[in-house]
Order: structure tokens, then C-alpha cells, then sequence
């Protein structure tokens, strides 16, 4: 996997063409930000979402945020937070030359590309915002104890069921533990609804109907001007990330956005 230093911190990326013949989307870029705790392989590619965008035509981009995956390992909060990591997601579009590009976070993705689109509004074509509805302005409770599962020396201490969960896929993915809880200790802020309600970038949100960490794709959707919220049924966090009704739903979204009809 390459990478590039983003002011000093390697980063891993992956830079995928289209499928030969599947020019319909031809010369667009898909950028991908995965969740926390994940990485781009856990959360894009082992769910078929780059086979999904490549085939569609779209050449796809994904990088592995900082603390996870192939990036660099950090280990201060202040080396984290939605803003300096959407930098991250900026330079990478620098170091490949992409001007601009469709943006799809997923859950602490999703925050990373709305500080994103909020700083470079003309980097971002259009925005898919899944696994993360309404507590993206709401904010999210109970950080302290993720970081502290986090930290404990087994998982059998973690006794907090929410926070268990995260534990248990954190060391699913491999992830080193430290580093997470530094993330999940960085400012959560909750960003400002009249921030998001600045946003001119076609706008969707997709949460699953079982998701309790995500809150409502419909509430957040009602913020933004012209924005769609999609909820999948029967999904929870977890199992929304690879569902087919998702995918369906963003390639429609990406074509609409395509044909000039998102703006």
C-alpha cells in the first residue's frame, strides 16, 4: 500500500482505477474515510464497496486515518480530531492531483468529511454521510469509557456493553489500542447545526433503522437544504457498512449528482 506525508505523518492510501469498459463515471473520483477502530480494507474494500465503485466507473480513492491501519501511530489527542484528520483526507486529494471529489465518511468518517466540506467546500462535489444521523450535531456520549476499555489490560475488565463492543473490534481489526484511545480522547465537539446548515454540497445521509450510536438520518438530513436522509432496514451500526440497499441507494445519489440534478 503507498503512502505520503500529510504534514509529517505517513499516511496509507489506496488509488483504484475504474473497470475497464465502465466509463459512465469516467474522470471521477470517489473518496472514501473510513470509521473508528476500522481501516480502508475493513471498511471499503472487504465490504465490496471499492468492486462496487470501481465497476460503476468511478476511480476510487480511500485512505487509512491517522492511528489506524497503515498510517502512523500517534499517541496525543491533540494529534487527532475531526479537523486536523480532514487535512489529512485534503492533502491526500493534493498529493494525487484530484481538484475535487465525491466524499463518503462512515460513523467518525462521516465527521471527518463534514469538517471537509465545511473547510473546502470546492474539494467536495457531494457528500454521503453513513452511520452517522443526527448525533453528528447532537455530539457522542460515553468517549470516556471507550478509551478506557481501550486501555484496560483484557477485554474480560470491560464491563460497559457499548464499550466492550468497540473493544471487541478494535482488537478484531488489529488495531493498536493506544493509539484509538488517544483518538477517541481528541475534541468530539459536536458540529454546530447552523454550520451544516451552510452547506451547498448535495447532501445523503444513511444510518441503519437498528443504529443506536448513528442517530437519525432523517433529522440530519432536515438541517442541510436539499439534503436526502435513506434508513436501512433491520441494519445496526455494524451491519449497515456493506448492505446492498446502501450501495443502491449512493450509486443513484452519485448519478443524479453526475447529471446535474444534486446541483
Amino acid at each position: 500500500m503507498p503512502h505520503f506525508q500529510s504534514d509529517g505523518v505517513e499516511i496509507a492510501y489506496i488509488d483504484e482505477a475504474p473497470d475497464a469498459g465502465a466509463g459512465a463515471a469516467a474522470g471521477e473520483v470517489v473518496l472514501l474515510i473510513h470509521g473508528f477502530a476500522s481501516s480502508l480494507r475493513v471498511n471499503w474494500v472487504e465490504t465490496g464497496w471499492v468492486r462496487t465503485l470501481t465497476g460503476a466507473g468511478y476511480r476510487v480513492v480511500a485512505l487509512d486515518n491517522r492511528g489506524h491501519g497503515g498510517s502512523a501511530k500517534l499517541y496525543a489527542p491533540e494529534q487527532y480530531g475531526g479537523p486536523v484528520m480532514a487535512e489529512d483526507a485534503r492533502r491526500l486529494l493534493d498529493h494525487l492531483g484530484v481538484e475535487a471529489a465525491h466524499v463518503m465518511g462512515y460513523s467518525m468518517g462521516a465527521r471527518i468529511a463534514a469538517f471537509l466540506a465545511l473547510a473546502h467546500p470546492r474539494r467536495v462535489r457531494s457528500l454521503v454521510f453513513g452511520g452517522l444521523g443526527f448525533n453528528m450535531v447532537r455530539g457522542m456520549a460515553g468517549t470516556g469509557p471507550i478509551a478506557h476499555a481501550l486501555e484496560a489490560d483484557s477485554i474480560e475488565q470491560v464491563v460497559n456493553p457499548t464499550a466492550r463492543t468497540f473493544r471487541a473490534f478494535a482488537e478484531q481489526t488489529g488495531s493498536d489500542l493506544r493509539a484509538l484511545a488517544a483518538c477517541i480522547r481528541s475534541s468530539r465537539d459536536p458540529i454546530r447545526a447552523e454550520a451544516l446548515a451552510t452547506l451547498r454540497t448535495p447532501l445523503l445521509v444513511v444510518v441503519g433503522e437498528l443504529d443506536v450510536i448513528g442517530g437519525s438520518a432523517e433529522a440530519l438530513a432536515a438541517i442541510v437544504p436539499g439534503a436526502e436522509g435513506f434508513v436501512i432496514a433491520g441494519r445496526d451500526h455494524m451491519k449497515a457498512v456493506g448492505d446492498r440497499s446502501y450501495k443502491a441507494r449512493v450509486l443513484a445519489f452519485l448519478d443524479r449528482v453526475r447529471g446535474g440534478a444534486g446541483g
